[in-house]
């Protein structure tokens, strides 16, 4: 019996030339072809790629083996964000080692607990909490996600702007109150995303009773830098063993894997599909590790650089740049 041929690992994501519409584009290598242009119910872009998962994934696979297609070098194309969800999903406190940073970092001053005594209590409640609570999930806005490789605007009104890579699950197929076991079945594929944050607006000053205020401290345009690809769920391999890396102006800050993780993909697509329905090309944005700007007590800042990578992801690549007062 004949071996089946091993598939050609490739990544979808949107593309455009200069002038042109933007395309959907299947990824292998630095060739990208139009999927708009080779599959038989033309998609206009990732998204229609995504609403029909089930039946397209088998067709792409066609697509990345067939060399006689007219390939188009990557390097000659404005690279956009891989895809327009329609809903974002994005969590907070999910990483062990952040949350244990945050509770010693928060300690009152007056504490009599050391940092020894604090960690431990931290580290008691993260196990409690994986075992017996649930993710810690906000609504996000598409209009804040931009590309991979766009500049990032700091509103004036931002004093603290500050970064947080994170790992982010793209929903290939829709998904109402399904289980941990059988929640990565509805997961397309992963990106990277930058989950940019004006820390100081994330508490209400005006009434503290009121809590958060996640509009104002995640929402600016240009705050969810995505991409640069969707790179389909069978070539990442285990989301629980994925390395992220931030680097700012070429020096380390977030290095970190995702099995320090509270709760992993499969919980987290999971608790959000009890509350709503997940539906195709929607984010997950999954958390995000220790080593943010306040913990190196360095906030973002006109002209700084991020690269950000997570294991089989590619590289994502921003500047900062302050706002032009009106």
């Amino acid at each position: 019996m004949a071996t089946p041929p091993q598939p050609v690992r490739f990544a979808l994501g949107t593309f455009s030339e200069p002038g042109r519409p933007s395309f959907p584009g299947l990824v292998v290598d630095d060739r990208v072809v139009d999927l708009g242009q080779v599959l038989d119910w033309r998609p206009a872009s990732t998204l229609d790629v995504l609403d029909r998962w089930t039946d397209a994934l088998p067709a792409l696979h066609g697509v990345a083996r067939d060399g006689a297609l007219e390939w188009r070098a990557l390097g000659g194309l404005r690279v956009h964000a891989p895809v327009a969800p329609r809903q974002v999903f994005q969590s907070g406190a999910n990483y062990r080692q952040h949350v244990i940073d945050l509770v010693v970092a928060h300690r009152p001053a007056d504490s009599a607990e050391s940092e020894e005594q604090a960690r431990a209590r931290a580290a008691e409640l993260m196990d409690r909490r994986a075992r017996e609570d649930q993710p810690y999930v906000f609504i996000g806005l598409p209009s804040a996600i931009t590309g991979p490789y766009d500049d990032v605007v700091l509103p004036s009104w931002c004093a603290q702007p500050d970064w947080e890579l994170e790992l982010t699950a793209v929903i290939g197929t829709a998904a109402h109150r399904v289980s941990p076991e059988q929640a990565l079945r509805h997961v397309a594929g992963y990106t990277i995303a930058n989950d940019l944050t004006a820390r100081d607006l994330v508490f209400r000053t005006d009434m503290r009773e009121i809590g958060t205020d996640w509009l104002r401290s995640k929402n600016a345009p240009g705050f969810t830098p995505l991409g640069p690809c969707l790179v389909p769920a069978e070539f990442v391999g285990d989301p629980s063993d994925l390395r992220l890396t931030l680097k700012l102006n070429g020096e380390t800050m977030q290095d970190e894997s995702t099995q320090d993780m509270i709760f992993d993909v499969a919980r987290m697509v999971s608790y959000v599909s009890q509350i709503t329905t997940l539906l195709p090309g929607d984010l997950v944005l999954t958390g995000s590790p220790a080593g943010n700007g306040m913990h190196h007590g360095r906030l973002l800042r006109d002209g700084d650089v991020m690269e950000s990578t997570i294991t089989g992801l590619g590289v994502q690549r921003t500047r900062c740049v302050a706002e032009t007062p009106a």
